[in-house]
């Protein structure tokens, strides 16, 4: 009751109250009978049944087909999420962690992929996994889906671009009469019905994104079918609008009270892509006795987006700027990520510094946080730094005389930096990123690898060092924040690495509990074998996936018993917190933004759906790319192996393609797992992870991303006449030739 008082003014019995006083009877009741029971007023009755009514949604409660109330525990009700699947089936996913359901096509009828519900376990399918039942539906997952409008006989259905939504969504007649889509194009339906066990999902066309081809149509698709945020709202703009273009006189001082440092003589400089835009971040290395003094300054995004302002509420949201090929979707509007709160060379920009004297041997000795006041005096490119540091006299240098020094002093610092990260056994994989090369049309030219120099290196060591300094500010101050966590493997991630490494003659140091040291000495072992790319490939899926929370576990993979994100808060919102905690610590206050333990999740999730979206988009373009190439031969690397067939990734294109099971030759093909080989049952013939084939483009589907290869080397091998089955005389048959 004193709970109930805090939040209402005419407090009803709580939920935890209902549910036990229910358990306790025993048997399912019927509405009125609990509110004669719980001695609810007519006044009150309203608000009672708006409390049950969220009580069912959030799966706490649930009314069976007499129309009483049931505690859910006492039905042995599992709650979790539909995941569907392109073949018609589908899964619950647990909440409480446990094992998923199977949901074969029948129930899935009955829901769309993202629908929240209450099944029941029915037993076990043929294949002896956990099968379910729908009995709930508490939550609706979905109210718009984007698809391909198509018409047979008279009615209108849109088949969805996410293929987990596996049912075709038929269109109300007339309900498209003002939207006048044509067959084939790409819309966005309004759900006006939601499936269930006697009737298909009904919507209706809201809006017309244009033909499959148009150029941006793949973003505009990834955007709504993986429901990221990219209007930005009314207020968000107005606020946008409003905010100062320029520094002024009043913001030397913080709404926290604490004055800015005049930084604007030191000449710190910012060091990105060719391709960036936003500029978030810059640094300034000297010598200071045996080591280095480093100055990391970051853009201080949280002067102009207050907690709960409409940009806040706009960058919680969106959690993320998405970066597709050829378009940003900013977490921020451009007025400030391009604009106040980018730090563009020549201009007064307000920054949050982490000042730090590092020693010697690369360790960080000392280092102090607090708002000031910068001058970018150069925004360089990765190529450009690059070409100065290995040409000092050379044009690129002489084009920059008087940063030069600067340059050098900070790629001294970093070989310092990279040396202790070695001591520290932090991994340090070789990965190879792509990049799209565009023509005046937006046709994809060519595609083509990424190296990454000593100057990227360069600037990622000066973050890691700055990131690690705000982890341990918060930490040692005791103030809550989100940390960036990574876990080292699970149990049975590690036992699955370990068969595959001793296959290959390799072993993981460390027992049962491997440090980022062993995974470390592992990674650079192997190096110089031809099968290296795999290897790194199978250490990387051994780890787990780092994520934002407030629990202190520390960064497996960098060696860090504590580490956060302070570096890019104008594109990362839990970098944005990150800032409003120091500023609190250094003001003495504190930073209470909700739960933020909730507040983690959220941002891990929008993490998740950008980097699903992007490659969704980069898949099709991919896709679209290949489609000129029909009939072609390359040559390619076995990238993955599964039941189905093998995954090859062409050289030079870098292009991935399936060679179904059933291109690989007249054989029974069987799928090793541990092993990760296919393996003929009478040729004999293997095909592994790594080996080199040489295959043709049989089929491009831009529909599903997908592109199909047939082998051109070795595909089948002759089977000998002694390992052929002798078929008896009578049961031979004469052909003619």
């Amino acid at each position: 009751m004193e709970e109930e008082r805090k939040k209402y003014p005419t407090p009803l019995p709580s939920r935890a109250f209902m549910l036990e006083v229910m358990a306790q009877r025993g048997v399912p009741m019927f509405s009125d009978e609990l509110a004669q029971l719980f001695e609810i007023s007519k006044q009150e009755l309203e608000f009672f049944t708006r409390r049950l009514s969220a009580m069912a949604r959030d799966g706490e409660i649930v009314v069976n087909r007499k129309g009483a109330i049931c505690v859910a525990d006492k039905l042995d009700l599992i709650k979790g999420r539909v995941q569907g699947h392109p073949e018609g089936f589908g899964f619950v996913i647990p909440e409480d962690g446990s094992p998923d359901l199977f949901l074969s096509p029948k129930e899935m009828h009955k829901v769309l992929h993202g629908d929240k519900v209450m099944a029941r376990e029915i037993g076990l399918d043929r294949r002896g996994r956990r099968e379910g039942k729908v009995v709930e539906v508490l939550d609706r997952g979905n109210r718009l889906v984007v698809g391909r409008l198509h018409s047979e006989r008279g009615v209108a259905f849109v088949i969805a671009e996410d293929k987990r939504i596996s049912q075709d969504i038929l269109i109300a007649q007339g309900a498209d009469a003002g939207l006048p889509a044509k067959p084939g194009q790409v819309v966005v339906a309004e759900i006006l019905s939601q499936p269930s066990k006697y009737a298909q999902c009904v919507a209706k066309v809201v809006e017309i994104l244009g033909d499959y081809g148009d150029p941006g149509m793949e973003i505009e698709i990834a955007l709504r079918k993986h429901n990221l945020p990219h209007v930005f709202s009314d207020a968000a703009l107005a606020q946008a609008k409003k905010t100062p273009s320029k520094v002024r006189k009043l913001d030397w001082k913080t709404p926290e009270g604490l004055k800015r440092v005049d930084l604007r003589d030191i000449p710190l400089v910012t060091i990105d892509g060719e391709t960036a835009r936003d500029f978030d971040d810059a640094v300034f290395a000297e010598r200071k006795g045996k080591g280095w003094r480093l100055v990391v300054a970051i853009a201080d995004v949280s002067h102009y987006v207050r907690p709960g302002d409409a940009l806040d509420e706009t960058g919680y949201e969106r959690g993320n700027s998405v970066y597709f090929p050829r378009r940003v979707i900013p977490m921020l509007p451009e007025a400030l990520s391009n604009g106040i709160c980018s730090l563009n060379p020549d201009v007064e920009r307000l920054c949050m510094v982490c000042d730090m004297t590092i020693g010697a041997r690369g360790v960080v000795k000392d280092y102090r946080f607090y708002p000031a006041v910068m001058l970018s005096q150069a925004r360089f490119t990765y190529t450009e730094v690059w070409n100065i540091l290995q040409e000092p006299q050379g044009v690129a240098a002489q084009k920059r005389a008087s940063l030069v020094p600067h340059l050098q002093e900070l790629y001294a610092l970093f070989n310092v930096l990279l040396q202790a990260r070695q001591r520290r056994g932090a991994i340090d994989f070789d990965t190879t990123e792509t990049q799209m090369i565009f023509n005046d049309v937006g046709k994809i030219e060519k595609i083509v690898p990424v190296h990454r120099n000593d100057a990227h290196r360069l600037i990622e060591e000066c973050m890691l060092a700055a990131n690690v300094c705000a982890a341990e500010f918060l930490r040692s101050n005791r103030h809550k924040a989100l940390y960036r966590i990574h876990e080292g493997p699970t149990e049975e991630k590690l036992d699955n690495l370990r068969r595959f490494l001793n296959e290959r003659g390799l072993s993981l140091g460390g027992a049962e509990e491997p440090t980022t040291k062993d995974y470390a000495k592992l990674a650079e072992q192997i190096k110089a074998r031809p099968d290296a790319a795999l290897l790194q490939t199978m250490l990387l899926r051994s780890m787990q996936q780092a994520v934002y929370s407030p629990d202190k576990v520390g960064h497996f993979g960098l060696a860090y018993e504590s580490y956060t994100h302070f570096t890019s808060p104008i594109r990362r919102y839990p970098d944005l917190l990150v800032h409003r905690a120091i500023k609190a610590v250094l003001s003495q206050t504190e930073y209470k933004p909700g739960k933020w333990k909730d507040i983690g999740e959220h941002c891990s999730a929008t993490e998740r759906q950008a980097d699903d979206a992007t490659r969704d988009v980069e898949n099709w373009l991919k896709c679209y790319y290949m489609r000129d190439k029909l009939g072609e031969v390359f040559s390619g690397t076995v990238s993955a192996i599964t039941s189905f067939g093998l995954f090859v990734l062409l050289d030079d294109v870098f292009v991935e393609g399936l060679v179904h099971i059933s291109e690989l030759g007249s054989d029974y093909f069987h799928y090793e797992k541990g092993r990760h080989e296919l393996r003929g049952e009478r040729s004999g013939k293997v095909y592994r992870l790594t080996d080199r084939l040489t295959i043709k483009v049989a089929r491009v589907d831009l529909e599903t991303s997908k592109i199909d290869f047939v082998l051109v080397e070795t595909p089948r091998e002759r089977v000998s006449a002694e390992a052929a089955p002798a078929i008896p005389a009578k049961g031979r048959k004469r052909v003619k030739r």
